[in-house]
């Protein structure tokens, strides 16, 4: 059967498998259009319209050097009207490695006897979180393995520790989740410690592939994984987070499943995803997968652009597996949520900076090594602002309410000016001089911007009220 919003009845598709993956495939074959209607489809994303299947499978098959410079330029252009030039920062921080699955592709696999494993104390945790508050950072993700011991209790109480820790001018506004999939009274559990976003991959939309690199532990149930995030909604988290490792399968059908996720969330919940990641396998050499499927670097760029015109509203989240070059060059593209000063060591923020990582003791290699400030730096350096904002989190902004103000644009009214706090946050407690006084000269500039469309008068406020040792102001 296929699928579609218009078909969906919310007593029968909740929380039940929907993925065709030969309704994908007949997408990706036969879906084709010419120079008229790729430009009618980028036209479409433009004015903030969710892509169907079929028009985002049409892009997918451009093959024309011109128009793949089309898609990419729509991206850059839709990016722009919606999100403007900010660019929001955060920090993963891993508290345990303790795991059950064996996931081919993950140094925490349960095969990998020669890990020490790791779960952090609470004055370890604590100790991570303030490094991480030094640095600058307000918005962390906690990461955990799959485990009896990383229940939803335990999971809870950790995000409260993390509240808890407040660090001179500094504290965590806002902690996001990448943990394994729960029951609906599991997630109940963990939305009442007060979490942002909860995030769950789904690795691949392709079944088979699925069992070929799940060999053990309760994530190699295909189904369980796939409805893990419809059971998250049922508990009232509204907030979620999808993504797909690419380089397990076709980069063409994982970016039709993303699709098919988010009009499956939106024809049941009335919501689509918060954010969308795209981790991209890099360092595949020691990984025990099929390397038939990994994914070129061009390939990657037209991918990124052509998921950010699929779904207009969605956060797109580039992590630091990509290079530097990528991740600069990504960014122009679609991508609104980075991570910076990443280290993927359990206790590793709270440690002296080493020039090498201890590949033993991380699930994956990054390959993105700057400082969060050397990010912050360059962002500034090249127009971008650095956003650490947590206002429509914690205004009620999520889930619809998000979306009635994102999927017309009206988002880009309040995150600017919030970025702009949260920077001059940034540059009075955490910036060397010369980022200060180069994030000042862009405040400047992006105040008189705004100024053409908007009273700034507030804004100037409370930019002065930032300086004068006042934080966590929002509109």
């Amino acid at each position: 059967m296929i699928y579609r919003p218009e078909n969906y009845s919310i007593k029968d598709q909740r929380m039940k498998p929907f993925i065709d993956p030969d309704e994908i495939w007949n997408f990706i074959n036969t879906a084709k259009g010419d120079k008229s209607r790729i430009r009618e489809i980028i036209k479409a994303s433009l004015n903030k319209k969710r892509l169907s299947l079929e028009e985002t499978a049409i892009l997918l098959n451009a093959d024309d050097p011109e128009l793949i410079e089309e898609i990419k330029e729509g991206a850059r252009t839709l990016k722009e009207r919606v999100y403007g030039e900010r660019i929001v920062l955060f920090a993963p921080l891993y508290v345990g490695d303790l795991c059950t699955n064996n996931c081919q592709y993950c140094g925490f696999r349960a095969e990998n006897k020669g890990m020490k494993r790791i779960t952090l104390s609470r004055e370890e945790l604590i100790g991570e979180t303030t490094a991480l508050i030094d640095q600058g950072h307000k918005r962390l993700i906690l990461v955990y393995g799959e485990h009896p011991k990383y229940s939803a209790d335990f999971i809870a109480e950790t995000v409260k520790i993390v509240y808890s820790v407040k660090h001179d001018n500094g504290e965590i506004r806002r902690v996001n989740i990448n943990a394994a999939p729960f029951d609906i009274n599991g997630f109940r559990t963990i939305k009442d410690s007060g979490i942002g976003t909860f995030q769950i991959f789904q690795e691949t939309y392709h079944e088979p592939t699925y069992q070929k690199v799940h060999l053990g532990g309760i994530k190699r149930n295909y189904d369980w994984r796939l409805t893990s995030l419809d059971r998250a909604q049922e508990a009232g988290i509204d907030d979620v987070g999808i993504g797909a490792l690419f380089g397990l399968y076709d980069w063409r059908f994982e970016v039709l499943g993303l699709v098919r996720h988010v009009n499956h969330f939106e024809a049941v919940y009335k919501v689509g995803p918060h954010t969308i990641s795209f981790p991209r396998i890099q360092n595949a050499l020691s990984l025990n997968i099929d390397k038939d499927h990994l994914v070129k670097d061009d390939e990657f760029v037209r991918l990124v652009s052509i998921l950010r015109l699929a779904v207009p509203y969605t956060g797109m989240i580039l992590t630091a597996r990509e290079p530097h070059h990528i991740r600069d060059q990504i960014l122009r593209f679609g991508v609104s949520q980075i991570d910076g000063g990443t280290n993927l060591e359990l206790g590793g923020y709270s440690k002296e900076k080493k020039d090498t990582q201890d590949l033993t003791m991380e699930q994956f290699q990054i390959n993105d090594n700057r400082s969060l400030n050397e990010i912050m730096d360059e962002l500034i350096k090249t127009g971008y602002i650095p956003s650490f904002c947590t206002a429509c989190y914690r205004l009620g902004r999520t889930g619809e309410h998000f979306m009635e103000f994102s999927v017309p644009g009206f988002i880009k009214r309040f995150c600017s000016p919030n970025a702009l706090l949260t920077l001059a946050e940034y540059l009075e407690d955490y910036a060397p001089t010369d980022t200060k006084e180069n994030g000042y000269k862009l405040i400047n500039q992006k105040i008189s911007q705004l100024a053409q469309h908007q009273n700034v008068d507030k804004l100037k406020e409370k930019v002065q009220l930032v300086k004068n040792g006042k934080r966590d102001l929002y509109f």
